[in-house]
């Protein structure tokens, strides 16, 4: 019996079956080619139908980037045109017949991924920091992933680390503004007075450019303080920090922002959590999607 995983991005669908112990059997990637609204969902099923011609599938978990409204079915994928409030569920359960279907977004599928073959293993209190061009959060509390009231928990992007409220923050967020992706570049096209990338402004950290230094060492800075409240919180075991941003050089800097983290967390709750990087990489949300199905 072999589980379905999706990974649904802007551009692009991932898509993978796993046996019971999280091992790939199969995996394919296709484009969306600017497909929305009904046209996307019916690509999304003619994807599964595919794999599922040979093999006996149990069941298929999709990952959304954007909000699943759990209570409708619906789901807000911005990047996906016609998707504001789209019944996807309804779309793959009349499509696919028998087939069980679980839909998730990307936060929750971030963390139950490493939760089945990741860093947080054997953990029943974790949280995954996804930063990319935006910053999220999946938390797994006792053993669930919480949702709330909306299913908007874990938007850490707008997470208030900042003393006075500055109007820059309107688009995304304090945090988000200056520690994701598109906020690293942000604030060090003000300071280079052009159009910078967050990929240069790493590679010019690495090689001590004041103005790099000085974006890198104020993200470590926001990094630590909004994990330090996630631990505040949560009391975790484990936070792990994911998405594009720490795919690659940044995730040499979690020692520096476990020591920032320090300073602000509840004492006791930060010398009993670790921080480390992801162990699935970009992997997490396709496996956290099949995980959906499989645990």
């Amino acid at each position: 019996m072999a589980v379905l995983g999706i990974d649904l991005g802007a551009t692009k669908i991932s898509a993978a079956l796993f046996d019971s112990e999280g091992n790939f059997l199969e995996r394919r990637y296709s484009l969306l080619e600017g497909r929305g609204g009904n046209e996307a969902g019916d690509f999304i099923c003619s994807v599964i139908a595919s794999l599922c011609k040979n093999f006996k599938v149990e069941g298929a978990g999709i990952c959304v980037p954007g909000i699943v409204y759990s209570k409708k079915g619906t789901v807000w994928a911005p990047n996906i045109p016609g998707w504001d409030d789209y019944p996807l569920l309804e779309k793959l359960r009349s499509a696919l017949g028998n087939i069980r279907v679980e839909i998730e977004s990307d936060r929750t599928c971030y963390i139950l991924g490493e939760k089945w073959k990741g860093a947080a293993r054997d953990c029943s209190n974790a949280i995954y920091l996804a930063v990319g061009s935006g910053i999220g959060a999946g938390i797994l509390l006792d053993g669930r992933v919480i949702h709330g009231a909306n299913d908007i928990v874990g938007a850490t992007g707008w997470m208030a680390l900042e003393g006075d409220y500055d109007k820059d923050w309107d688009r995304c967020g304090c945090f988000e503004t200056f520690a994701s992706g598109n906020g690293i570049g942000y604030q060090a096209t003000k300071l280079y007075g052009r159009n910078v990338s967050s990929y240069q402004v790493f590679e010019d950290f690495s090689k001590g450019v004041e103005p790099a230094v000085k974006v890198i060492s104020k993200a470590v800075q926001m990094w630590g303080k909004g994990a330090a409240n996630l631990v505040s919180l949560f009391n975790p075991e484990i936070i792990v920090f994911g998405g594009g941003v720490f795919s690659g050089p940044p995730k040499e800097l979690i020692p520096d922002i476990y020591a920032e983290a320090q300073k602000w967390a509840q004492p006791i709750a930060i010398r009993t959590v670790r921080f480390c990087a992801s162990e699935v990489g970009s992997d997490a949300a396709l496996l956290g999607a099949g995980y959906l199905v499989a645990r």
